[in-house]
Parts: C-alpha cells; sequence; structure tokens
C-alpha cells in the first residue's frame, strides 16, 4: 500500500506561484511514477502532470506546459508541482496520484486527499 499527502494549496492572484507537494509513503518502491490531475467545479477531471518515479522522464497537459514544473525528491519520497504564472481557469482541487505516468485517472493505483487551489482573476 501507498499513502499520499498532498499540500500547498491557497489562494493566489493570477501571475503568481504556487508550490503543491506530494509526499509518499508505504511501498514506495514499488511505483513507476507519480501525477497531478485537477477538478475543477463543473468540469472533468483532467491530468496536469507526471513525473516516472526513478527515472528522468515528465510529461504536461498543454494547458500547462512551460508554466507548471513536476519535479521529485527521492530522498524525501515527495514529488512538487511548481505552478508560476497562474491563470484564473487553474482553480480546482489538485489531486497527487500515484502508479503511473500516463493521463489516464485510471491507470492510477493510489490518490491522495485534494488541495484546493483558487486563482483570482
Amino acid at each position: 500500500q501507498v499513502q499520499l499527502q498532498a499540500s500547498g494549496g491557497g489562494w493566489m492572484q493570477a501571475g503568481c506561484s504556487l508550490r503543491l507537494s506530494c509526499a509518499a509513503s508505504g511501498r514506495t518502491s514499488s511505483l513507476y511514477g507519480m501525477g497531478w490531475f485537477r477538478h475543477a467545479p463543473g468540469k472533468e477531471r483532467e491530468f496536469v502532470a507526471s513525473i516516472t518515479w526513478r527515472g528522468l522522464s515528465t510529461y504536461y497537459a498543454e494547458c500547462v506546459y512551460g508554466r507548471f514544473t513536476i519535479s521529485r525528491d527521492d530522498a524525501k519520497n515527495t514529488v512538487y508541482l511548481q505552478m508560476n504564472s497562474l491563470k484564473f481557469e487553474d482553480t480546482a482541487s489538485y489531486y497527487c496520484a500515484a502508479g503511473s505516468v500516463t493521463s489516464t485517472a485510471d491507470d492510477y493505483a493510489y490518490w491522495g486527499q485534494g488541495t484546493q487551489v483558487t486563482v483570482s482573476s
């Protein structure tokens, strides 16, 4: 089993930056990768970014490419999502997930609780 604890959400003005963290515990050695998804009211849950756990491959949704950066700290078993140039449309609950690097939520076996990001225009 793997447990995920997401943190770092908050309220920000458009154009500002925010960093989310997701700490993994448990059988993290079994993980292939981790990702971030987001879910805004009235919208479908969408893929944001992912990273391989032991490698250096990263993947991004087109809407965040160039603004968001996913990274990991192996020593801390933590994955980060640095969000720059935030836009109003980035407002959502952000969820970290583990077990895959695809853009398909069903491919991920483990999920953390959501952390709310609210961007005011």
